[in-house]
Formats: C-alpha cells, structure tokens, sequence
C-alpha cells in the first residue's frame, strides 16, 4: 500500500518536475547526477523558504529603518519646541523681571511722592493749628479790649454828668480814638486768620484726596507685582519637588554662596525709621523676599542637570533600570541614560559645575565627570573626544566633548549619568521636570 502512493506521489510529481541529469564532465570520464522529482521538489522549497526570509528581513529593516527616521523627527520636533518653550520662557522672565524693577521704581516714586505729602500735610495742619492758637489769642484781646471800652465809656458818661465835664472828655478823646482804630485792627486780623484757616483746610483736604488716589495706584501696582511673582516662582517650585530636591535647604545653600555684602542676591527692605510698619510696607518687604526667591531659584537652576545633554537630533536607545546586557545577554543594572546620534555629535554640560575626571574609564571609555552643587554629579561616557580638563570650571550649555564609540559598546552613542551622593538615580527625572516648566 505505501509502495503503491509512493509511486503514485512519484507518478505526479513527474508530470511538473520530470526527471533530470546533470552531467559532469572531465578529462578523462563523463558522470551523472540525477535529480528525482522529489529531490526537485525539496529544493524548490528550500529555495522559496529562502527568498521568503530574506523578503520579510528586508521589509523588517525597512519598517525599522521608516520609523527610527519617523522617531528622529518627532526628536528633532520635540527639541524645537522645548528650545522654543525655553526661549519663551526666558523672554517671559525678561520681561517680568524688567516690569518688576519699573513697578519697583514707580513704587519707589510713589513713596517719595506720598512723603512729600504728608511732610506738607503736616505742615499745613500745624500752620492750622498755629492759626487757631493765634485766633484765641486775638478773641482774648478783642474781649479785653471790649470790656476796656465798656469801663471807658461808663467814665465817660459820669464825667459828662459832672461839671467841668467837657474838659475831661477832651482829655480823653485819644485814648478813645487810638482804642477804636485797635478794635478795628484786631477785627480785621481775626478775619484774616479765619480765612486763612479755611484755606489750610481746603488744602489738607485736597491733600487727603491725593494719598488716597496714591494708596490706589500702589495697590494696583502690588497686585500686578503679586501676581508675576506668583506665575513665576510656583512653577520653578514644582520644578525642583519633581526632581526630589528639597527646596528650602537647597536656596539656603544657594543663598550662603552668594551672602556678599552689595552682591546681586542681598535682599532689599524698605526702613519704617523707627516707627511701626505700615501694610504697605510689610507688603512691599514680602514682595521683595518673593523676588529674591525667584532669583535664588534662577541661580539654582543653572546649578542642576535639567538641561539635556545633547542638543542635535538624537535616539533614546536605553533606558535607566535593569536591563539584558547586549554583550552577555545576561540580566544588569544600566544606572544611566543612552543618547544615539552620529559620530562628532556635540555633547554639553548639563549644569554649572567643576571637571574632576577627563580620562579613559574601563568600560566607560573617554569619559567626564562634573560636580555640581548640591552633592549631584554627572558623567559623559563614551566620547570620541574630550573638550575639557580636570579642575575646569564649566557652565550649563558649555560644549565638553563628541559622542563616540570608546569602552564597551556596541555602537555610536552617549551614555549619561546623574548620581546623587554617590548614588545613580534617573537623569529623566531632572530632564522632564524641567520639560514640563519650560
């Protein structure tokens, strides 16, 4: 039974792959091969298999290759915009920064205005004072002068009753005269204070409206300081909690490296000489505080890696965590980053700091390390070239070395790391901390 399929199978396959022989040819003798149709039948196959791979392998290295270029430009997309987020960002903190210091210098006009004031409010309110003393001084002599007269004029009636009156009345007629012109004079005085009294009055007042109009405009001007301030350090403090740094010990930190008396950080205050300080005043110091702050977290964000550490288009190859090895294929810790480009790609210092290595590292190939503030340090492993030496001090953005293939790699790429005390943890989380700020 199965010889009897075997020659059918073979009866068949004879009609599409008839039996062939290659001949084989020499100097001295003449041989055959003989392909069965079965043996052509197996070789189709395999050679069908063949093409097949090769087909899907070139499709697979094609749709690889479709979307590394496809994830560069969302890269390369994704770092114009955070150059252009960044850009706009700065030209925001510009621009507070320059509306901050002409509101602080209105509000300083402002000040000095309402000073002027009140130093004429009060001499106007003395001068009134003044004036209402010298009023009751006046009202004093008139009712003197008038009870003075009184008496005169009972003399003068009695000696009108007696004889030899009219000598004495002659005698008497300049006192009396001299008497009516001081009367007159003191009455023309007192009118002349009460009038100006009343101007003094009309002119606090009108100072009053003055103040009052001042206080306004300085409390409009401190809710539009208020405010920028708000916008601008809230998210600078979201910033740096993201990135688990501890806000308050981190600006003191900052704060002590630049203490110098006169420096750009001493904070400004406005004196109250001496006396109790005025809302405007507690409001005006907070203000101030708030403004130091903001600059303090400026400088502190020169001084931490939120910057990214290649700026031209570039591929995420691997990630921070545990990994397979692609030299052993076993399971490891990989305690960085890893950034692909080409050969020569720039790469740039993430943050202020000093160069305490530039030097061939084991594995690590050239590599550089910089200390930060803050206890952070980081590392640029792999370059082909080195731009920096020990004991250089650097700035975030300055160029350090190329990317490269040194160490243990398996192609073109940065390796970059963030420790803190000594410890690896995620440079992403510096870097998207800062991406979603700016």
């Amino acid at each position: 039974m199965r010889t009897q399929l075997a020659i059918k199978t073979n009866a068949f396959l004879e009609n599409y792959f008839p039996e062939r022989r290659v001949f084989l040819k020499s100097d001295n003798d003449t041989r055959f091969i003989r392909l069965r149709p079965g043996t052509q039948v197996v070789a189709l196959a395999g050679s069908s298999l063949l093409v097949a791979w090769a087909i899907i392998a070139t499709a697979v290295i094609l749709m690889d290759s479709i979307g590394s270029g496809n994830f560069r430009e969302q890269a390369k997309r994704d770092q114009r915009t955070y150059q252009a987020r960044l850009n706009d960002l700065s030209y925001q903190r510009d621009t507070r920064a320059e509306e901050a210091l002409a509101a602080q210098e209105r509000f300083n006009a402002a000040l000095a205005q309402i000073s002027v004031m009140q130093s004429e409010l009060l001499n106007s309110e003395t001068h009134r004072r003044e004036l209402e003393t010298g009023i009751e001084v006046i009202q004093s002599t008139l009712r003197d002068t008038m009870k003075d007269r009184e008496i005169a004029r009972s003399q003068v009636a009695q000696l009108q009753s007696e004889d030899g009156g009219a000598v004495q009345i002659a005698a008497n007629t300049a006192p009396m005269d001299f008497l009516a012109d001081a009367l007159a004079r003191t009455a023309k005085e007192r009118d002349q204070v009460i009038l100006d009294s009343q101007d003094a009055l009309l002119v606090a007042d009108e100072l009053n409206q003055k103040i009052a109009l001042m206080q306004e405009q300085n409390d409009a001007i401190f809710r539009q300081l208020e405010e920028a301030m708000t916008v601008s350090v809230a998210p600078l403090d979201r910033m740096f909690r993201a990135a688990g740094m501890p806000t308050n010990q981190m600006l003191e930190t900052v704060r002590r490296g630049y203490s110098g008396q006169g420096g750009p950080l001493t904070p400004l205050s406005f004196t109250t000489r001496g006396e109790q300080p005025t809302t405007d005043t507690l409001r005006a110091n907070r203000l101030l505080n708030q403004m130091d702050r903001l600059n303090l977290y400026r400088l502190a964000a020169s001084k931490a890696p939120f910057a990214n550490p290649v700026k031209d288009s570039f591929r995420f190859t691997s990630k921070f965590g545990f990994r397979r090895d692609p030299k052993t294929g076993g399971r490891r810790m990989h305690s960085g980053v890893d950034f692909a480009a080409g050969l020569g790609t720039p790469l740039y210092a993430t943050a202020d700091g000093v160069v305490t290595h530039a030097g061939w590292g084991s594995g690590y190939g050239r590599l550089v390390k910089i200390q930060h503030e803050f206890g952070i340090e980081t590392r640029y492993a792999h370059m082909s070239k080195m731009r920096v030496k020990v004991g250089q001090r650097v700035s975030r953005g300055d160029r350090i070395g190329d990317m490269g293939a040194s160490g243990r790699v398996t192609g073109v790429h940065l390796h970059y790391e963030v420790r803190v005390g000594g410890k690896a943890v995620n440079p992403m989380i510096y870097i998207k901390a800062a991406n979603d700020v700016f």
